[in-house]
C-alpha cells in the first residue's frame, strides 16, 4: 500500500496552517497586486479552467472566477480551509465556477495536460519537495498552458536564528537563486 505522501518535513506546519483554517485567515505576498500580476503573466483572462493549488480559505479561487469568469478547481490539504473556501464561493455568487477537493500537490489527482494555468501562492515554501511539487504542476499544465508562482524567498541567506525561526512554522523558504536553479532543472 503506498503512503500518502509527506508535504511537511515535521507538525509544526501543520499547526501553524491549523490556526490559519481556525480563524479563516490567508496571506498572499504583495497582495493583490501580486496576485493580479500574476494572473496577467499566466494570461489567466484567456482561461477556460484554472487549478488553483494550495487554495487556503478560498480568496483566490472565488477572485479568479469572479474577476475572469472562468472554471477553478481549487485544491487544499486541509478540509477545515475547503470549508472555508466553500463558503467564500458561496457568498461571492461563484460556487457554480469553484470546485474544490482535497489534494496533496505532491500526488494531484489530475489527467496530464487537464489546466490552462496552474497557480500557487504562499504554498511551496511549506513544501518540503519542491521539485515533485513543481513537476505535478507542470504535469497537469496544458501544452502552451502556465505554471505561475507568488512564493516567498530569501534575497540571501538570513542569519542562522532567522531561518530557524521560520523553519520553527514548518517554513522551507529558499534562496531566489535556488528557485531559478530549480525552474531551470525541472
Amino acid at each position: 500500500m503506498n503512503a500518502e505522501p509527506q508535504i511537511y518535513s515535521d507538525s509544526k506546519a501543520e499547526t501553524y496552517l491549523d490556526l490559519q483554517a481556525a480563524v479563516g485567515i490567508t496571506k498572499h505576498f504583495g497582495g493583490y497586486d501580486a496576485t493580479d500580476e500574476l494572473h496577467r503573466l499566466c494570461r489567466v483572462d484567456l482561461a477556460r479552467e484554472v487549478l488553483e493549488v494550495g487554495c487556503g480559505v478560498g480568496v483566490g479561487p472565488a477572485y479568479i472566477a469572479k474577476r475572469y469568469g472562468c472554471r477553478v478547481v481549487a485544491v487544499d490539504l486541509s478540509p477545515d480551509m475547503l470549508a472555508w473556501a466553500e463558503r467564500r464561493a458561496q457568498r461571492d455568487g461563484v460556487a457554480d465556477l469553484v470546485t474544490l477537493q482535497q489534494a496533496n500537490v505532491l500526488a494531484l489527482p489530475f489527467e496530464d495536460d487537464r489546466f490552462d494555468a496552474v497557480l500557487a501562492e504562499s504554498v511551496l515554501a511549506f513544501v518540503q519537495d519542491k521539485p515533485r511539487a513543481l513537476a505535478e504542476m507542470i504535469r497537469v499544465t496544458r501544452p502552451g498552458g502556465y505554471v505561475g508562482l507568488n512564493e516567498s524567498y530569501w534575497s540571501q541567506h538570513p542569519p542562522e536564528g532567522s531561518a530557524q525561526a521560520w523553519a520553527s512554522l514548518g517554513s522551507a523558504i529558499i534562496t531566489a537563486d535556488e528557485w531559478r536553479a530549480l525552474w531551470a532543472a525541472t
